[in-house]
């Protein structure tokens, strides 16, 4: 051997292109990591204003007049709609997506009414809501517009009613 060096390059020189190599390798599990995070916490989001809003509403019931008890109904489900989607919610609550339960005091359901009838447990509860989770992957599946489709969220409050 004459003393010269084997490799062509110096060191630095044959790894430049590592770097890229193994960033083209991790960039999509990285991309489908921050949509995923991205995605439920706009699911945990959505279904945090859909309890506070069920709060508002039961809160409401379990302090109205007994007298006039049914006709707080529609104004509890008004309330839920109007704070859920202030919210921002996609697709926008509906307010036939509000139920309201009256109970008794075993939390048996009854018949809302007035009067000395008033119900002694007042829930009210969100159905037929559902979000889709998965519009940030459309990278993964082309063509599709979801992963996960009709996400049901139905959260529900129960107070006493008070009055």
């Amino acid at each position: 051997m004459n003393g010269r060096s084997l490799h062509c390059c110096p060191v630095g020189k044959r790894e430049a292109g590592v770097a890229a190599v193994e960033l083209a390798f991790v960039i999509f599990f990285l991309l489908l990591l921050v949509a995923g995070i991205v995605e439920f916490g706009r699911a945990f989001w959505y279904y945090d204003a859909l309890t506070k809003a069920t709060r508002d509403g039961a809160r409401l019931l379990s302090v109205a007049e007994r007298a006039n008890f049914t006709s707080f109904i529609d104004t509890a489900q008004t309330r839920v709609m109007t704070v859920a989607n202030a919210a921002n919610l996609n697709p926008a609550l509906a307010k036939s997506n509000v139920a309201v339960t009256c109970l008794n005091k075993d939390f048996g359901e009854i018949g809302c009414s007035n009067g000395t009838s008033a119900p002694e447990n007042v829930r009210v509860a969100i159905s037929g809501y559902a979000i889709d989770i998965g519009g940030m992957f459309p990278f993964i599946l082309p063509g599709t517009a979801t992963v996960f489709a009709g996400i049901p969220l139905a959260p529900h409050t129960t107070m006493p009613y008070m009055k």
